[in-house]
C-alpha cells in the first residue's frame, strides 16, 4: 500500500509541472486567435471615391428667330429634383426654374425693302422700308419652368422638356426716318403720307441713330410655351434647340406701317439655339 502511494505521488510530481507548462502555451494560442480577429476587424477600409457635386444652376443664352422678327435671350436657371432617379442620374433628370431676359425686334408682315430711286444722290448705306412708321422693339423679363418629359441619362442622347414662361414686356417705339428728296430727313406724319409710300420721292433712309431721343415706351405682358430639346454631350453643358409659340399684349395699339391697322396683340412662332454652362 505504501508503495502505491509512492507511485501516485511520483506521478503527481511529474504530471503537475507538465500541466503547468502547457497551460501558458494554450493561453498564448488563444491570444493569437484573438489578435488575428482584431486585425481583420480593424483593417483599413479603401477610401471612398468623392462624387461630383449635384448640379444646382445654369447660365445660358442664344439666338431666337420669331415668325415676326428675331432677337437674343439670356437664361438663368435653378435646378431641382432628380434625386428619385438615384445618385448617378439625378443630374440629368432635373427640373429648372427659369428667369429669362429677351430682346427682340418685331417686323411687320407688310414690310418691303426698297432701294433708293436715285442711287447717285444717296449718301446713306443700305435699303429702306417703304411705308415704315416705327421700329418696334421688345424687352421681355419673364419667369417660368422647364420640366422633363422624356430622355435618357446616357451621354450623347437627347432629353425633351416642356418649357413655359410669362412676365413683363416693354415695348419700345422708335420713329423711322426717311430721307425725302424735297424734305430731307423726316419721320412719318399724316401730311406726308404719300411721300412715305412713293419710291420716286424717297432718296434713302436716315442713320439708324436718328430718332433714339424720341423712343416711346409701351408696357405689356407676355406668355410663351414650347418644347426644349437638350442634346448636350456633357451634363454640365447646355446645348439645346427650342421651338414654341408666344403671345404678347400691350396697353395700347402699336403703329408700325402706313395704311396698316395698328396691333395691340402679337402672336408668333419661335425657334431658338441655346448654349451655356451648368454647375
Amino acid at each position: 500500500m505504501k508503495r502505491k502511494f509512492q507511485i501516485i505521488f511520483l506521478l503527481l510530481v511529474i504530471i503537475f509541472p507538465i500541466s503547468a507548462f502547457c497551460q501558458p502555451v494554450k493561453m498564448q494560442y488563444r491570444d493569437r486567435i484573438k489578435d488575428s480577429l482584431e486585425l481583420v476587424n480593424t483593417a483599413i477600409k479603401p477610401p471612398k471615391i468623392k462624387k461630383p457635386p449635384t448640379l444646382r444652376g445654369e447660365l445660358s443664352g442664344g439666338l431666337r428667330l420669331n415668325s415676326d422678327g428675331y432677337g437674343i435671350f439670356f437664361n438663368k436657371g435653378y435646378l431641382s429634383g432628380g434625386s428619385e432617379f438615384g445618385t448617378e442620374n439625378q443630374n440629368r433628370f432635373f427640373q429648372v426654374r427659369l428667369f429669362e431676359l429677351e430682346i427682340t425686334e418685331v417686323k411687320h408682315a407688310k414690310e418691303i425693302k426698297a432701294n433708293p430711286a436715285f442711287p447717285g444722290m444717296n449718301t446713306q448705306t443700305g435699303s429702306y422700308i417703304l411705308g415704315k412708321i416705327n421700329n418696334f422693339y421688345q424687352i421681355k423679363l419673364g419667369y417660368g419652368n422647364r420640366k422633363l418629359i422624356a430622355g435618357k441619362p446616357d451621354p450623347g442622347t437627347i432629353s425633351v422638356h416642356w418649357v413655359y414662361l410669362g412676365g413683363f414686356s416693354a415695348g419700345l417705339l422708335k420713329p423711322y426716318y426717311l430721307l425725302l428728296n424735297n424734305l430731307g430727313e423726316v419721320k412719318y406724319a399724316d401730311s406726308i403720307e404719300v411721300d412715305f409710300v412713293s419710291p420716286g420721292r424717297i432718296v434713302g433712309k436716315a442713320p439708324f441713330s436718328k430718332g433714339f431721343s424720341e423712343i416711346k415706351f409701351v408696357p405689356g405682358a407676355y406668355v410663351k410655351t414650347g418644347l426644349h430639346f437638350d442634346f448636350a454631350a456633357k451634363k454640365n453643358w447646355v446645348s439645346a434647340l427650342e421651338i414654341g409659340v408666344g403671345a404678347t399684349a400691350y396697353t395700347q395699339k402699336i403703329e408700325q406701317m402706313v395704311r396698316q391697322k395698328p396691333q395691340q396683340f402679337f402672336f408668333n412662332f419661335y425657334a431658338s439655339l441655346q448654349f451655356g454652362k451648368r454647375w
